[in-house]
């Protein structure tokens, strides 16, 4: 190549990517009912935007033949983005598919998301991080109910500019009439999500009427083009003028002469010799340096990966936030939030999740259903319990004080998930409104006689013994001898039998999951007052659930909680049937009723495993006084 040649092409690259850098950049989401066409749409725009290769079309060509809806002789633009084999095979996206297009004037991040009411959860991720919402309606069908759900949850996930592109015009003969129906209908259901712009565009994704073109089959549509729409629309996140966060990822140490804290600032911008605060701490120092990959820097802003040096030497956690002084988060273990439950399993006010929010975990609780939301008309319902794409107003519970901001105002410092513990599975994911005051004047209150001190006069150390299993395999009876046992040897303790509390302490409960959920946590509560007692304290439950267990034992430190899994199979326990509640059971009468019409959790890793059709109950109540004399509870003989 001539070296003129050479150096315009050099140039001519250095300016090309020059023009890309100055290009803003929008994040989409395309969202809607199931086969409303967000694939084919999205295919539409990479196909307009001339980005695909000669290799992609031709492959493209081959799969429409194959798995395409349109027919042989059509491009289905769908399977350029419907990746996943099942979703070829059904016609449907399951994933949430991520794309990449430009045009000359602006750089786009789209997110193809799943219409099935069953892949909500994957909406709600695509949803996050996006600015703008493409909503789809089939023509044919007009708004349905996951329209209104996806357009609700895209509302509280903080997404402000929402199109409506009334899809499939093509098949209702491109009549003004069915788009203008469809356009009042939503925009009266969009007047009670808050402030979100409403734009309507009839569009056919399949032949590309106004898409990147306008349309002649419908001259009576004067407004721009959906690429025209989103080239044009100005978003404006307004990170960079918000006080300052950033979320510690990670204590940067490579040697004894240095040490950061790494993170993404999440908001507003920071340089050298700011004052800064750490969150939940409130410890305060001043920013000495800002190292990057690249090198140091003396100032920088939202969106950046850097690692700040503090001039002092404070004690600063993966978790923690690094915020502005003069501008701080707010702290509080208590907080009400909107909840989106993505899980089969349905959530239960009481039960322990783990609330994870940017690099931060903990244990939290949801303490009471405000209410729910019926995404077809927006009412608010009284609900116990969430199900799968359930949406709520919930308050909730965290045992350590967390740092955020409302969700409406950051997202990245008001967003969190939940995670069942156990399966470590993420069953839900919320936007925190505000932080609960109620308990402001509640303050811990040092007591001079102490759980130690109670202890030591009684002569003995407290603990639980939590007896846990089915309905008539024995732990009433092996906990009643167990505390003669004790009583005999002279030591203080206290027996919680499942049927006795509910007379007194839990007798407004019933026995759905919700309630058993609220009884444990109860008991475990009057456990723990009864250990600070200095009690050796006795507890026999039921006790279904894993979760509710763990509860319990994460009360108490680890050496004061024993879980002895009482265990006798069903068959065993029906044949002995006691108070006669198997047989009701069976006939119908005792609804949920653990090991028949509700499932029990066995323990994984009790402290001891008693076989209850192999052994008596006197010899299976002497293993446990063994347990105890073994972990230093009693003295040995």
């Amino acid at each position: 190549m001539p070296q003129n040649a050479h150096e315009t092409a050099v140039a001519d690259v250095e300016a090309y990517l020059r023009a890309q850098e100055d290009k803003t950049l929008l994040r989409l989401i395309t969202c809607g009912s199931v086969d409303d066409g967000k694939s084919t749409l999205l295919g539409r725009l990479l196909y307009d935007c001339k980005l695909l290769f000669e290799d992609q079309l031709a492959s493209l060509q081959s799969d429409s033949a194959r798995f395409g809806s349109t027919g042989t002789r059509e491009l289905d633009l769908a399977l350029l983005v419907d990746g996943l084999a099942a979703e070829r095979e059904q016609g449907i996206t399951i994933d949430v598919a991520y794309r990449f297009f430009t045009t000359d004037k602006r750089k786009f991040i789209v997110a193809d998301t799943p219409g099935h009411e069953q892949y909500t959860r994957n909406m709600a991720t695509g949803a996050s991080t996006a600015e703008v919402a493409i909503l789809l309606v089939d023509a044919r069908k007009g708004m349905l109910t996951q329209t209104r759900r996806h357009s609700y949850i895209a509302a509280l996930l903080g997404i402000r500019h929402l199109v409506l592109a009334v899809n499939k015009m093509d098949l209702v003969d491109w009549q003004d009439g069915i788009f203008d129906t469809i356009a009042a209908d939503f925009k009266s259901f969009a007047a009670n999500l808050g402030e979100m712009q409403v734009t309507c565009i009839p569009v056919s994704a399949l032949t590309g009427d106004n898409i990147s073109r306008p349309s002649a089959a419908m001259p009576w549509y004067q407004g721009a083009t959906l690429l025209t729409h989103l080239e044009t629309l100005n978003v404006g996140d307004g990170l960079g003028d918000q006080p300052f966060r950033m979320p510690v990822q990670w204590v940067n140490r490579p040697n004894l002469n240095f040490r950061g804290f790494a993170g993404s600032i999440a908001s507003g911008a920071v340089q050298v010799d700011d004052p800064v605060v750490i969150l939940p701490s409130g410890k305060t120092s001043t920013i000495e340096s800002i190292a990057t990959y690249d090198g140091p820097l003396t100032r920088a802003q939202a969106g950046q990966a850097v690692t700040l040096v503090l001039q002092d030497e404070v004690d600063v956690s993966r978790g923690d936030v690094i915020a502005a002084t003069t501008d701080r988060p707010m702290v509080a273990d208590q907080f009400a939030a909107h909840i989106v439950w993505m899980h089969e399993t349905p959530m239960l006010p009481g039960r322990t999740y783990q609330l994870r929010l940017g690099s931060m975990a903990v244990n939290a609780q949801v303490t009471e259903i405000k209410h729910s939301v019926n995404v077809d008309t927006l009412e608010r319902m009284a609900a116990k319990s969430l199900d799968l794409n359930d949406v709520a107003f919930c308050n909730l519970s965290v045992d350590l004080a967390i740092p955020f901001d409302p969700y409406s105002d950051n997202r990245t410092m008001g967003a969190f998930i939940l995670v069942d513990r156990m399966h470590n599975a993420t069953v839900g994911c919320g936007m925190i409104n505000f932080a609960l005051r109620r308990a402001a004047n509640i303050h811990h209150h040092a007591m001079t006689v102490t759980q130690n001190t109670r202890a030591a006069a009684k002569q003995q150390k407290p603990c639980v013994l939590w007896f846990t299993g089915l309905s008539g395999a024995g732990k009433s009876t092996i906990a009643d001898l167990v505390e003669q046992r004790l009583h005999d040897f002279g030591h203080h303790t206290m027996l919680l039998d499942g049927d006795n509390v509910r007379f007194g302490l839990n007798r407004d409960l019933g026995f759905s999951n919700e309630d058993r959920v609220e009884n444990i946590r109860r008991v475990g509560e009057v456990s723990k007052l009864l250990v600070e007692a200095g009690l050796i304290t006795l507890v026999s439950f039921i006790s279904p659930f894993r979760s509710e267990r763990q509860l319990a034992r994460n009360l108490l430190q680890d050496d004061e909680f024993f879980e002895v899994f009482v265990d006798a199979p069903l068959a065993v326990c029906e044949q002995r049937d006691p108070k006669g509640l198997y047989k009701k059971a069976r006939a119908g009468e005792i609804p949920n009723f653990t090991g028949i019409g509700s499932d029990y959790e066995p323990p994984e890793n009790p402290e001891l495993h008693l076989s209850a059709s192999v052994f008596s109950a006197e010899q299976l109540a002497e293993q446990v006084i063994t347990l105890l004399r073994n972990q230093g509870i009693i003295a040995a003989e």
